[in-house]
């Protein structure tokens, strides 16, 4: 691996999304030239979901740019610890906890966030319980922004995700404490309040910072050009 090859940029979804969520998103890297690879997150626990994405790192044998929505920001916050092939992180509307935190914790940091009222609850065999947004609510809840039919679409295909997962803290030093990082969000997320977000960004001294007005949590599918515009900053930065 030399630092002359072009970075891949890895995509982890969140809860209650899926990998098909970043297909804008990887519609615009393309047209820029970028290779792009959405990952299949288990959405199981954060150090097995982070296993796994290193995992796929290590497959591609190439530096990367990791990107990550939501609870995929726990991942990515693990996954890339003391990891060489990783060259830079891009939080999407997403979490970037410190050692300890949850996502559970950072969500109840500040105010706004309505989540706790849309979810369905029920035992997996695994043991505890899995989490995902009741179909009625799932429109304006995580995607007010979107059409009804692409958000009923969305609200069918949700990956749940469990218990444990939102509960589990990071373990280990964070990434962002040694590699740059960039955020975007939207102003109008009901998942992560924006305020939850600056102050993360704020603390990891974010390279780069950016609001998006009037846009929800689910920021990939329904402003994937602001999205790539910051992942492009970050693919920018590692390219030097």
């Amino acid at each position: 691996m030399t630092s002359k090859e072009e970075p891949v940029v890895v995509l982890v979804h969140g809860a209650f999304a899926e990998s098909a969520s970043w297909n804008g998103v990887i519609k615009h890297l393309h047209r820029n030239g970028r290779r792009a690879v959405a990952v299949a997150n288990p959405l199981r626990s954060v150090e097995g979901d982070a296993a796994y994405l290193r995992d796929v790192i290590a497959g591609l044998g190439c530096p990367v740019v990791l990107v990550g929505h939501s609870y995929g920001g726990m991942v990515i916050s693990q996954a890339a610890a003391d990891n060489p092939a990783v060259r830079a992180l891009v939080y999407v509307a997403a979490f970037a906890p410190d050692s300890g935190e949850s996502a559970l914790l950072l969500s109840a940091k500040f105010e706004g966030s309505t989540l706790g009222g849309a979810l369905e609850a029920y035992p997996v065999s695994s043991g505890g319980n899995e989490f995902r947004i009741a179909e009625e609510k799932f429109h304006g809840q995580f995607c007010a922004d979107l059409d009804a039919d692409e958000a009923a679409l969305m609200g069918a295909t949700q990956r749940p995700v469990t218990e444990r997962a939102l509960t589990d803290g990071l373990t280990g030093r964070p990434a962002w404490r040694s590699l740059p990082s960039w955020f975007v969000y939207g102003e109008r997320d009901l998942n992560i309040p924006a305020e939850t977000v600056r102050f993360m960004a704020d603390r990891a001294v974010s390279r780069g910072t950016r609001q998006v007005p009037g846009a929800s949590h689910a920021l990939a599918v329904s402003q994937p050009d602001a999205v790539c515009a910051v992942i492009l900053d970050a693919v920018g930065h590692v390219n030097g």
